[in-house]
C-alpha cells in the first residue's frame, strides 16, 4: 500500500465530475439531484458534469467503473462527486484500472457505499474525502446545514488544518424526495449534544481509515482493499459510521469483535464514532427509541474497545456519515484527535 498523498484542489470555474458507483438514483428521484447540482453550480462555483450511469439504474459494474475511469481520466475534471451510496460498489472494484487512477488523481468526496472506493484510492495512494454526496448534503432540502457547507467548502478548495466542532443542532429524519413539498422548507432539528469522550489522557494523529462499519464488514469479508500487512494501521485514526439501515447493536460489537480478533482494532491510535443514525422509513422512531438506540450502539462500541483495545481515546457523536450535518473526513489524510484539549483536528 503506498503512502497517500493530496490530490490538487479545484478552483472555482472548474468543471466536476458527477458520478453514480452504486445506485442510480438521480434517475429515479431527480429533486434532490437537480437541487444538489445547482448548489454546485451557484454556491461553490463549479461546474458539474454527468456521465453515462449517473442516472441510470441497475448499471452494470463494468458501466460505473467505465464512469470512474473516464472521470478521472479527463484533465478538465478537477474533483469527482458520488451523486448518492448504495449497496453494491464492492462489485465495482475488479474492474478499476488502478494504474490509470493513480496517474489521475483527483479529490473523491462520497461516503456510505462510497466506502469501497475510498479504500481503493487509500491502497493506491491517494487521499479520498469521506462525506458530501450530491443528493442528501447538496440536496438538503431548505438550504444546506452551515456547518456542512463549511467542511465541504474547506474540502474542495483549500489545504491545510481545518478543526471541527460539535454541531449546533442536528437532525436525522428524512423526508419524502419525491414529494415537492419536502424541498419547500428546512427539516426540523434539535439542540446539540456535544461530543463524549473517552480516555482523552492523550493526542493522537495519523491518517484517517474507516468509513461507514457495514461496508467495512464487507470489505473486511471478501479481503478486499485491506492491507496486507497490519502494521499498515499503526497509529492511524478509526472513524466509524453506520447507516439507515440501523444495524444492531450486536451486528456493530461483532464487526468490532471480528477487527480484533483479526489483531486490526489495536492498531489504532484514536477512534472517531459518528452520531449514531437512529430514524429510517422502516423504523420511524420516537426521539425515546432513538436514544436509546445510539445508547446500546455506543455500549457495543465500547464493549469491544474494552476487550480488544483498553487504552484507545474515542470519541462519540462525532458528526460525519449518516447524519445532518455532516463534516468531510481526509480518507488517508491527517486527523489530530488531542483529548486534553478536547479538539479534533482534520487535514483538507
Amino acid at each position: 500500500m503506498q503512502t497517500p498523498v493530496y490530490p490538487p484542489k479545484p478552483a472555482a470555474g472548474d468543471q466536476v465530475a458527477v458520478i453514480s458507483p452504486s445506485a442510480g438514483l438521480p434517475g429515479l428521484l431527480p429533486l434532490p439531484f437537480e437541487l444538489g447540482l445547482e448548489r454546485l453550480r451557484t454556491l461553490y462555483g463549479l461546474r458539474p458534469v454527468e456521465y453515462p450511469a449517473t442516472r441510470k439504474m441497475g448499471s452494470t459494474p463494468q458501466e460505473r467503473a467505465d464512469d470512474i475511469h473516464a472521470a478521472f481520466a479527463d484533465p478538465a475534471v478537477r474533483a469527482v462527486l458520488a451523486s448518492i451510496g448504495g449497496d453494491d460498489q464492492i462489485t465495482v472494484l475488479p474492474f478499476l484500472d488502478r494504474e490509470l487512477i493513480r496517474a489521475n488523481p483527483k479529490p473523491f468526496f462520497g461516503y456510505s457505499d462510497n466506502t469501497n472506493l475510498l479504500a481503493f484510492l487509500r491502497t493506491t495512494g491517494i487521499v479520498g474525502y469521506h462525506g458530501a454526496s450530491v443528493m442528501v448534503e447538496l440536496g438538503r432540502p431548505g438550504t444546506m446545514h452551515p456547518q456542512t457547507e463549511a467542511s465541504l467548502r474547506a474540502a474542495l478548495f483549500t489545504t491545510g488544518p481545518y478543526e471541527l466542532a460539535p454541531a449546533t443542532d442536528w437532525n436525522d429524519v428524512s423526508r419524502d424526495w419525491a414529494d415537492p413539498a419536502t424541498f419547500d422548507s428546512e427539516p426540523a432539528t434539535r439542540p446539540g449534544t456535544g461530543w463524549t469522550w473517552h480516555n482523552a489522557d492523550r493526542v493522537a494523529e495519523g491518517p484517517g481509515w474507516g468509513g461507514n462499519l457495514e461496508i467495512l464488514g464487507w470489505l473486511l469479508m471478501a479481503d478486499r482493499e485491506i492491507a496486507r500487512d497490519l502494521s499498515e494501521y499503526d497509529g492511524n485514526v478509526l472513524f466509524l459510521e453506520t447507516s439507515e439501515e440501523l444495524p444492531s447493536a450486536d451486528e456493530v460489537f461483532r464487526v468490532l469483535r471480528n477487527m480484533g480478533e483479526r489483531g486490526l482494532l489495536r492498531r489504532f491510535g484514536a477512534l472517531l464514532m459518528a452520531r449514531a443514525k437512529t430514524w429510517s422509513f422502516q423504523s420511524p422512531n420516537t426521539p425515546e427509541q432513538g436514544a436509546r438506540y445510539a445508547a446500546e450502539q455506543r455500549a457495543a462500541v465500547l464493549r469491544a474497545l474494552r476487550t480488544y483495545a483498553p487504552d484507545m481515546p474515542a470519541v462519540f457523536d462525532v458528526d460525519l456519515g449518516h447524519t445532518d450535518p455532516q463534516v468531510v473526513i481526509p480518507y488517508g489524510g491527517t486527523v489530530r484527535v488531542d483529548g486534553p484539549a478536547r479538539r479534533i483536528t482534520v487535514t483538507y
